[in-house]
Parts: C-alpha cells; structure tokens; sequence
C-alpha cells in the first residue's frame, strides 16, 4: 500500500528544535506545545469553527515551532494567529474581533489558573475596545500570522488524515464499531496520528499498511502521555508560561540555578 507522506518536519529537525537548543527541555516543550493546540481547540469550540479549520490551525502550529524557539514567541499568540490564517486557508474566515475576545477570555483564565486564586471561581473581566488590551493583542494576531507564513516560506499546505482514517477503518472492517470509531476519531483530533490498537494482533493489521510496529508503539505511547495526570504545581507553571515572557524569565531563572 502506498501513500504519499506530508511529515510536519525532518529527522534533523524533530531530534534537534530551536527551543531545545534555547535549552528548554523536551518534555516542557511538549507540554507547551500540547497546551497551545489545546488553546486552538478550545477556542475553535467557543467560536463554533469548523473542524478542519481547526485541525490545519494545530498542525500549522506544530510545524511552526520546529521553525522557531519558545524563547522568541508566546503559545497564545502563535495559536491564535495559526486559527486566524488557518481560518482563511479553509474558507470559513473569523472576525478578528472574535478571535481576540475569546483569546482573551482563555488567556485570563489561563492567568487566573497559575495565580495564588487558582482555588476561586474565575470571573472574566471583558476589555474595553477603547483600552490598550484590545490592540495589543490585535497586534500581537497580525504579527504572529506575518511570522508563521515567514517562517514557514508560506509552504501551509495541509494534509488533514480523516479520510485515511475512514479508509482503514473500512479496510479492517470496523467503520460500524461506533465504539472503536469514535475512540479512534478522538485520538485523531487529540494527536493527528496513528490509532493505538493491543500491541498483541495475531493478524499483524499494522503491515497492511507499510507500518513498522515500533512506529505505531512510539505514536501510542505519545498519544497516552497527552492524558497522564499533572501535580497542581506542573499544572501551575504550564498555564502561566503561554507568554514569551514568562518561559524567558523560566529560562533566566534555572540558568542562574544550574550555574550555582
């Protein structure tokens, strides 16, 4: 079975990222980035986007930071800007109006959840139109948008892998397991890779297509780490590093630790 493969980056590139070369560590990295296309997905559920639209918003993200460090921009404004253009390239265009209000709406709850008041009930605090916060974080859109289509050579072409999925579940004859398809489209949408299935299949399903069986083990063990449980205090410092800013000041503050 052949396929003609779109891979999000090189070897080279995977193996050795800007960001890891800032020396954020690997598992922050992903943690950032996993939190980022959370952002996407929750703000592509509060704009009542199309599901395409926000996929090729998430993979358009991912391709972006194997481009560019953490040190040099925030998750909160590259995953807007990635919504905004992705919006554009699938036909179903946001008002930028929108888009900034309910950035701004996970942006302060992502504030309020690495606060001393994490504890309380969030209150949301609307902006005023008039105020510096609304123009900010228009600037701060039409900068990360600029910079994803520079960075990536404006290449935004994007593969979007449901209709592979629907093929292989027709092919293994599953497509009428409601159960086994609903789990495999949330895996999907969660990871945009490989559907997990036992590792011990005397039918070897996985050679049907041209996949290695440690490749598709590898893609599991991603998919699973998405769902592990989080102590308070990781979940603290994930949420208060969606800026630039803070993952510097992070950077800073355990440079000047390690070196001691």
């Amino acid at each position: 079975m052949t396929s003609i493969l779109y891979p999000l980056a090189s070897l080279a590139q995977i193996e050795k990222t800007p960001s890891k070369e800032d020396g954020i560590p690997p598992e922050l990295e992903e943690d950032l980035r996993a939190y980022g296309c959370k952002l996407i997905h929750q703000a592509g559920i509060l704009l009542k986007q199309k599901q395409v639209a926000v996929a090729a918003a998430q993979i358009l993200f991912q391709r972006f930071w194997y481009v560019t460090s953490l040190k040099q921009f925030g998750v909160g404004d590259i995953g807007m800007g990635a919504l905004y253009l992705a919006s554009k390239l699938e036909e179903c265009p946001l008002r930028m109006r929108d888009l900034i209000n309910v950035y701004d709406l996970l942006l302060q709850r992502a504030a309020h959840n690495s606060s001393s008041k994490a504890d309380q009930e969030f209150q949301y605090h609307p902006m005023s139109y008039f105020g510096s916060t609304f123009y900010d974080l228009k600037e701060a859109l039409v900068v990360a948008e600029m910079q994803i289509l520079k960075r990536l050579g404006f290449n935004v072409y994007v593969v979007l892998p449901y209709g592979s999925l629907i093929n292989y579940l027709r092919l293994l004859g599953l497509e009428k397991n409601t159960e086994f398809s609903t789990r495999a489209w949330g895996y999907l949408n969660d990871a945009y890779l490989q559907v997990p299935l036992p590792e011990k299949s005397p039918l070897s399903w996985w050679e049907l297509f041209d996949a290695d069986w440690e490749d598709v083990w590898s893609v599991s063990g991603y998919i699973m780490r998405l769902y592990r449980e989080r102590s308070e205090e990781e979940k603290k410092r994930l949420y208060g590093m969606v800026t630039k800013k803070e993952v510097r000041k992070w950077l800073d503050e355990n440079n000047t630790a390690s070196s001691t």
